[in-house]
């Protein structure tokens, strides 16, 4: 079962088009926010999300893909960051979740309403260090 929304688009600009219109400016300021705080990490259109950047993964059925550093989705409620790395064997999100402001958060996923919720200086901690540290913990794949 995939977690995300199923949508028609192919690029990214036609997933930024295709977002509700309550989540559009999230959404399109942290496209942006991540463009400008972790350059390397190059955005595309990946399966009913955003990625920005990428590192070899072991999937279910064993097969090596290249999955997303960074996960940018809308959901039905709310938009999610998924920040795929890790430092010192613990998810870069989960240990700066006190610092992101009014978010939920999970080992790896921001979920917010909107910008106005989120800690912006402790989230570009958080982006720099995925650039740096890409990967899963626990036997998840990694660059590094």
């Amino acid at each position: 079962m995939n977690m995300f929304k199923a949508t028609k688009a192919k690029t990214v600009k036609d997933y930024l088009r295709s977002v509700p219109d309550e989540q559009r400016e999230t959404m399109e300021f942290l496209h942006e926010f991540i463009q400008r705080t972790a350059p390397s990490l190059k955005p595309y259109f990946a399966t009913n999300m955003l990625g920005y950047g990428s590192f070899p993964y072991k999937n279910y059925k064993k097969e090596m893909i290249e999955w997303p550093t960074i996960g940018l989705a809308s959901r039905k409620n709310s938009v999610s960051l998924y920040v795929c790395a890790v430092v010192n064997g613990k998810y870069i999100v989960e240990t700066h979740k006190n610092d992101l402001g009014n978010v939920r958060v999970g080992k790896s996923c921001i979920s917010l309403k909107t910008v106005s919720d989120l800690n912006l200086e402790s989230l570009k901690d958080v982006l720099k260090a995925a650039e740096e540290n890409p990967g899963l913990a626990e036997g998840g794949g990694t660059t590094k």
